[in-house]
């Protein structure tokens, strides 16, 4: 800024005359020193970048909704190029800075939000059952949940090898189907199964995860394997160095089969191999964006699979695709190595076919990672068998009585009396939510800001109005003053929540009730989703806007499909949701269902 001062004074300064005795000399510009002391002021920078006129602000009003009086216009208009253009320097020029995607933002979320990070011990206690006899047919060992699995393997009834050909070999029988895998990583999972059968045969069992087959969704870095976002200007990218998650899942034991599809760059279910669909439906997109774990996963290749989530990416395909989706509390996964697309709301997680097996997958991957600003260290309490007794879940009963609520939804609500546990009202006030998702949008088009300046948003397949290319563009458009009342209004919701969970311990919701997958994926609460019972539907469901050129196919009969219930809990308290969950799970049982022809 004192630059600046410095430029526009010598720049304005008045060109003293030649001394009376010398006239006729011609007149010479004496250079003037700023006036000592003063201090620098705004809009004082040299004049940059294109000319603009009061109309240019007449017409850009509309798009913030905010009007200005002629005169004002003509002000603002005639100190934009000294008083706000030379603030995109860092991006026009001529010093340009390169903002690495491993730079987040100085500003972050505090995930704990001012209070306790969660339990105060660390605690894992599994399921102590016997896994019953290993089944003959290679698909049911493919469907069995990682509890069984992982014992079969401790108690060598089964190999890793053989584990990881069956899912290899189901993968490649059903990917022309499902559309869900982008990378098959095939050489590299069986030198991994024999690695681990090799190490438990000489006594080194590292544990649950060891030797059990996984899918990644393709956002997370994997070294020397293309890691590719779902996106066409990334399809030959191929990474140094393994996402932090990827390398807990190794030094687990695990053994990765696919890099899973998604949608591009995060979004919805459709990528640069098609669309990703439904096991439980082929004529419907399997939701996303973490869409092929949600289709692997449910249609039995793979043991676990990872998604992520920033808005709903966890949550929806696992409620269409009916398997697990745990979005563990943001912060306590590190996103080290992983596309990033909200800085202060990605998280990554489990998709599983069973509530057990997701946390048994969150213990391996917790933990403090220096490549996250917004990692923090935090306790995992959880004990599988511990009594569910007492503990007080929530639900909103306007939004029971409602879509997207259905009788599934309705009935998880005398289960929590019958479970003993005590039902409670509550409330949340009847806010605008959705006006945090222009922080979303911002952080996104930041994240994306080259590829969207480089032409690069051009070769995504999917170029409809609530795609990313168009919102990366409109986003460019947004207000930082209404980004900061935002980021205000966003500290607002996160105290209704905590005043929320001050009155119960669970919260049960309708998963895909809107309000609640914006408020609980911008206060950061942990979520669990997971299959309940089913539904039928007359009509294909689609993440995308309707097209009328292009209309969804419709069913008579209706089609029955799975249908999940969502619990959220305290911040860092995922022991306490999924004892719940397990319980209801049982409760329920329909979670070894399987999609007809998988």
């Amino acid at each position: 800024m004192d630059e600046s001062r410095r430029k526009f004074l010598n720049a304005s300064v008045v060109l003293m005359a030649a001394a009376a005795a010398c006239e006729t000399k011609p007149k010479q510009p004496v250079a003037a020193e700023p006036t000592p002391g003063a201090p620098p002021a705004f809009a004082t920078a040299p004049a940059v970048g294109p000319a603009v006129s009061p109309s240019t602000f007449e017409a850009a009003e509309k798009l913030v909704q905010f009007e200005m009086t002629a005169a004002e216009r003509s002000q603002a208009a005639e100190s934009w190029r000294s008083a706000i253009a030379p603030l995109y320097e860092r991006r026009t020029g001529p010093r340009k800075i390169t903002l690495e995607p491993e730079v987040a933002p100085w500003s972050r979320v505090d995930p704990a939000q001012g209070q306790k990070a969660g339990p105060d011990r660390d605690r894992f206690i599994r399921t102590k059952s016997d896994p019953a006899p290993l089944p003959s047919k290679d698909d049911d060992i493919a469907y069995a949940p990682v509890t069984q699995l992982s014992r079969w393997i401790e108690q060598r009834k089964l190999t890793s090898q053989r584990l990881t050909q069956i899912y290899l070999d189901r993968l490649e029988r059903f990917n022309p189907k499902l559309r869900c895998v982008i990378t098959l990583t095939r050489d590299h999972a069986l030198a991994q199964a024999k690695k681990a059968d090799d190490e438990i045969a000489a006594g080194k069992y590292r544990g649950p995860l060891h030797g059990i087959p996984w899918g990644g969704k393709d956002l997370l870095d994997t070294a020397g394997i293309p890691t590719t976002y779902g996106a066409e200007p990334y399809q030959n990218r191929i990474p140094r160095e393994d996402a932090a998650v990827v390398k807990r899942l190794n030094d687990a034991g695990a053994i990765l089969v696919a890099k899973l599809s998604l949608g591009a760059l995060a979004l919805n279910d459709i990528w640069f191999g098609g669309q990703t669909v439904n096991p439980w439906l082929l004529e419907e997109g399997a939701s996303g964006s973490s869409a092929g774990p949600g289709a692997a996963t449910a249609a039995g290749l793979v043991g676990f699979s990872i998604g992520s989530e920033t808005g709903g990416s966890i949550i929806s395909p696992s409620m269409r695709c009916g398997v697990t989706g745990l979005r563990p509390t943001f912060g306590r996964v590190p996103r080290t190595g992983a596309m990033t697309l909200c800085w202060s709301l990605d998280k990554l997680g489990p998709m599983t076919r069973g509530i057990e097996d997701a946390m048994l997958v969150l213990s391996a991957i917790s933990g403090v990672d220096p490549g996250d600003a917004s990692n923090v260290a935090s306790r995992l309490d959880f004990d599988a068998g511990q009594s569910v007794q007492g503990l007080r879940v929530g639900y909103l009963p306007n939004w029971m009585k409602e879509a997207p609520a259905t009788d599934v939804d309705r009935a998880a609500i005398p289960l929590i009396s019958k479970l003993g546990m005590t039902p409670v009202e509550v409330s949340l006030p009847d806010w605008p939510y959705d006006s945090l998702q222009l922080i979303l949008f911002a952080e996104a088009a930041a994240s994306f800001e080259e590829l969207t300046l480089g032409g690069g948003l051009k070769t995504l397949k999917a170029q409809v109005p609530d795609a990313w290319p168009n919102l990366f563009r409109q986003s460019r458009f947004l207000s930082a003053v209404d980004f900061v009342q935002a980021d205000r209004f966003r500290r607002k919701v996160c105290a209704e929540m905590a005043r929320v969970f001050s009155q119960i311990d669970v919260l049960l919701v309708p998963s895909l009730r809107d309000e609640m997958l914006t408020i609980g994926n911008f206060t950061g609460h942990p979520s669990l989703t997971f299959r309940a019972g089913f539904v039928n539907v007359s009509e294909a469901r689609s993440d995308w806007a309707p097209d009328p050129a292009h209309p969804l196919p419709k069913f008579s009969p209706p089609r029955r499909v799975p249908h999940g219930i969502t619990l959220l809990g305290k911040l860092f308290d995922e022991g306490t949701v999924a004892r719940v969950g397990i319980a209801m799970e049982r409760s329920f049982a329909v979670a070894s269902e399987r999609p007809p022809g998988f």
